[in-house]
């Protein structure tokens, strides 16, 4: 799925998700939010540490869009594979494959800057 596809089916799904008026939901959704917000730790290092945690937890959903936002936060290409080495490490072989799509994810993230479109 190309980073566009997964923008617009995240949205697409998210306003399905949270048509449905569910309060447990819309409170999850709401904190997740919030959650990732300056703090005592800036969004920065939050978006970097839910890139490691997706990696571990082998998301790819979560590892595009944590790079998305870890992309508009600054984060370079070579914090981008320093995050990357923390989650291998803590992951192990079996974050490689996640690891190669979310490279792809960051080129193409990359790419789309350059061009001009987010």
């Amino acid at each position: 799925m190309s980073l566009q596809e997964f923008r617009a089916f995240r949205e697409r799904m998210n306003e399905r998700i949270l048509a449905a008026d569910n309060l447990e939901i819309r409170r999850f959704f709401a904190l997740d939010a919030r959650v990732y917000e300056d703090g005592a730790l800036p969004a920065r290092t939050k978006e970097l540490l839910g890139l490691v945690a997706s990696l571990v937890l082998r998301c790819d959903d979560c590892i595009s869009y944590h790079i998305v936002r870890c992309a508009a936060e600054g984060v370079t290409d070579a914090e981008f594979y320093e995050a990357f080495s923390v989650g291998l490490v803590v992951g192990g072989s079996i974050v490689i494959p996640h690891l190669r799509r979310a490279v792809a994810t960051l080129d193409e993230v990359r790419q789309a800057a350059a061009a001009g479109t987010p």
